[in-house]
């Protein structure tokens, strides 16, 4: 059942960070009510590299989304990145021990908790365990088994880590400036919450988020997520060829991407000879520009084709591909997709919002307005404590030795 209430997500990216706050009700729809989006300063590729830099930036973004809402923020749902996450499928297995053999929701987290009893090093910690699906007395695809009678119950999980000092640095920055935080979520499954429909997701499809700094990929078969993946390429590289091809400075050719920039250019009879100019005074070929775009994208969808099985993806993969992020509006990736690929593709943008929507229906919002739909859909941490769990704790261990404290004699 969806939760209600008021959320906040903040998706701390490479090239921007974005605050959401959403009202959630009755209705599948989201109530955007502020939103705060500012400059990233102090990350890399996903990950923070300057503590201080990073904290004013999402100081910035949390303060605007607070002004916008009149709502203070006090806790939020917070995307997560990086090379450094790595993802893995595990079994778990347990015998019901009711007398009616009936599995119970006892029995699914103690089914889960066998899932993640696996070995990981100790600079890595557990981001999400999720249920790929479950088998009553080897009858699988059972989606919920409560309720159901069995005497064996097994579960395939996809178990995703973290490094532990990213994790660390990240939440830092966020309780640095005064906000909790509820849940971390990998993005590329916060992003597929509002760009995949139910029935991509049952036959099988790729996610790519393209974004400033990583390409977030994650791929879903038979309604669950069965392959999560981070590659370090993305909008940057694509700014940086531009800047060392055409001889720019940074700023400038992130600004003639942006506005000139396209991945296959349809050709006319001023094509080869066309230039474009900056505000700046940079003049260059528009034929070089979109060249050089094209050649870094094809080598990311490439990249994308690298995480599935050679020979078997349109197999695994029938629903094709979705792009979604920020680099995902170059004009003709969907056309290079398709010849690269060989598999349907289409541009996913975020979905089910109403309110203080104007700029958010872009796919450079998909993992902002994911992680509010996660946010409503999903148990905290699907399975592990959130954050806010353990300062519950924390506080009344602190009571009960407080009053432990005054019954001891002086």
């Amino acid at each position: 059942m969806a939760k209600k209430g008021t959320f906040t997500s903040i998706d701390v990216g490479t090239t921007k960070i974005c605050t959401i706050q959403a009202n959630i009700g009755d209705g599948p729809d989201i109530r955007v009510i502020g939103f705060g989006i500012a400059p990233s300063r102090g990350l890399k590729k996903g990950l923070v590299v300057n503590i201080d830099e990073a904290k004013e930036s999402i100081k910035e973004s949390v303060r605007k989304a607070e002004r916008a809402s009149g709502v203070k923020i006090g806790s939020a749902y917070v995307g997560v990145t990086g090379r450094h996450v790595t993802s893995m499928n595990n079994r778990g297995v347990v015998s019901t021990n009711r007398s009616d053999r009936l599995v119970t929701p006892q029995d699914i987290a103690r089914v889960l908790d066998s899932a993640r009893s696996i070995e990981i090093p100790n600079d890595r910690e557990m981001l999400h365990v999720i249920p790929r699906g479950y088998a009553l007395d080897g009858q699988s695809g059972v989606k919920n088994p409560v309720g159901m009678h069995g005497f064996r119950l097994d579960v395939e999980t996809h178990i995703i880590t973290a490094a532990v000092a990213s994790i660390k640095n990240l939440v830092k920055c966020i309780r640095g400036i005064g906000v909790e935080i509820e849940d971390l979520v990998l993005e590329p499954l916060a992003s597929a919450e509002t760009v995949l429909t139910p029935d991509e997701r049952d036959a099988g499809v790729i996610l790519a988020d393209i974004g400033g700094g990583t390409t977030d990929i994650a791929i879903f078969k038979d309604g669950s997520i069965c392959h999560t993946a981070i590659l370090p390429v993305a909008g940057y590289q694509v700014t940086r060829d531009i800047s060392i091809g055409l001889g720019l400075p940074f700023e400038v050719a992130e600004e003639m991407k942006k506005k000139y920039g396209k991945v296959m250019p349809v050709a006319n009879g001023n094509f080869d000879a066309a230039t474009v100019s900056s505000e700046d005074g940079f003049s260059f070929a528009y034929k070089e520009l979109c060249q050089i775009i094209e050649v870094r994208m094809e080598e990311i969808l490439r990249m994308i084709l690298l995480e599935l099985p050679p020979g078997e993806y349109l197999h695994l993969v029938p629903e094709g591909l979705v792009l979604t992020g920020g680099s995902s509006n170059l004009p003709g990736i969907e056309m290079l997709a398709r010849d690269v690929l060989r598999l349907p593709v289409r541009v996913g943008m975020p979905r089910g919002m109403f309110g203080l929507t104007d700029v958010l229906h872009d796919p450079a919002y998909a993992t902002s307005v994911g992680l509010l739909c996660w946010a409503a859909n999903h148990t905290i941490g699907e399975g592990l404590p959130s954050q806010g769990y353990w300062r519950t704790i924390g506080r009344s261990l602190n009571r009960l030795l407080f009053r432990i404290r005054r019954l001891l004699p002086h």
